[in-house]
């Protein structure tokens, strides 16, 4: 007997696609704007690989370009910030991707601000809903898969913000705005996901 919790599709048919359109169904998560400093000048680029690994202590992994200018000063400073900006920044996020630091001041030319970071000798983001303070926890990964290990060092968001519409990149130039939320805590089991994860009590709706 089919189970009355997965939906049946009748009639189903699959066509093959190319394997570099993985991100296109698994997708990290949302666009990010990795800021830096190192010797005395900042940058900022968009970040869309990225993944959370652990909770406590907070470690996320993220690939950075090795031909950006962000992956010389990430290298060279141990630090950054990972700040999430919003549906309504869309066009310039795009924009920030498009173009080098080396080349422009971004943050004068897109119009985006900075203050200073709590934690970490690096720019934050006043206009993204949330800022994400790292250091660089470890880089045994970096010469061989651009991949940075870094530990979340210190958070501040946006308070008394209405429910942020986040930015997700799937390829080729098309994104997609995160939707409406769902709870589901009368069917959550915290204890399955480990014993260093998140209660129930911080799990987002």
């Amino acid at each position: 007997m089919a189970s009355s919790f997965a939906p049946r599709h009748l009639a189903e048919s699959f066509e093959s696609v190319a394997v570099s359109h993985a991100r296109t169904y698994l997708e990290p998560g949302p666009v990010v704007l990795l800021t830096t400093r190192h010797r005395g000048e900042d940058n900022v680029m968009a970040l869309g690989w990225h993944q959370v690994l652990d909770s406590d202590p907070s470690i996320i992994s993220c690939v950075v370009s090795r031909g950006s200018r962000s992956f010389d000063m990430l290298r060279a400073s141990g630090q950054c910030a990972l700040n999430v900006p919003t549906g309504d920044m869309l066009d310039a996020v795009v924009r920030i991707g498009n173009c080098s630091g080396g080349d422009i001041d971004k943050f004068a030319a897109f119009g985006i601000d900075r203050e200073e970071g709590h934690d970490v000798d690096v720019p934050v983001l006043p206009q993204c809903h949330a800022r994400l303070e790292c250091r660089l926890r470890d880089d045994r990964a970096v010469d061989r898969y651009n991949l940075f290990i870094l530990e979340v060092t210190h958070i501040s968001v946006r308070s008394a913000a209405p429910e942020p519409e986040y930015v997700h990149y799937e390829g080729d130039g098309v994104f997609a705005l995160s939707g409406r939320r769902v709870s589901r805590r009368r069917l959550f089991r915290p204890q399955m996901l480990g014993a260093r994860t998140y209660s129930s009590s911080s799990m987002s709706q």
